[in-house]
């Protein structure tokens, strides 16, 4: 019983963690489009159409974990939400922004792991 607890809190939080900042995509928040210039694209309007994308992305995934969270999925939301993480000191913000969103990759890893991590290559479409 208390593992369905668990599992349902976590997944709340890493479908609004995900959701909040799919919004923050699909709003083209400055900042972020500005830090597409740090990996080559340096034109406002295609960084904005990527993070449009990207925001899709994070609303679906979020979603989809609402609904059922598979592993495969929740892998990518721990790394996405590592590098987004991660992201921040590397655009020249301050490490102590790296550290403070550590919920973004823990979370969704704690969910993997209340899931249950695969032992085998089709565990993980599961």
């Amino acid at each position: 019983m208390n593992t369905k607890r668990i599992e349902w809190v976590l997944r709340i939080s890493v479908a609004g963690e995900f959701i909040g900042h799919g919004v923050f995509a699909l709003q083209g928040k400055k900042d972020w489009v500005g830090w597409f210039a740090k990996f080559g694209v340096s034109d406002a309007e295609t960084a904005t159409q990527l993070l449009f994308l990207i925001g899709i992305i994070d609303i679906a995934l979020a979603i989809f974990i609402l609904i059922k969270p598979m592993r495969l999925p929740l892998l990518w939301m721990v790394f996405w939400g590592f590098f987004t993480a991660l992201l921040r000191p590397i655009v020249g913000m301050p490490m102590w922004d790296f550290v403070e969103r550590w919920a973004n990759w823990g979370a969704p890893l704690a969910l993997l792991l209340v899931v249950g991590w695969p032992r085998s290559v089709k565990e993980w479409l599961k």
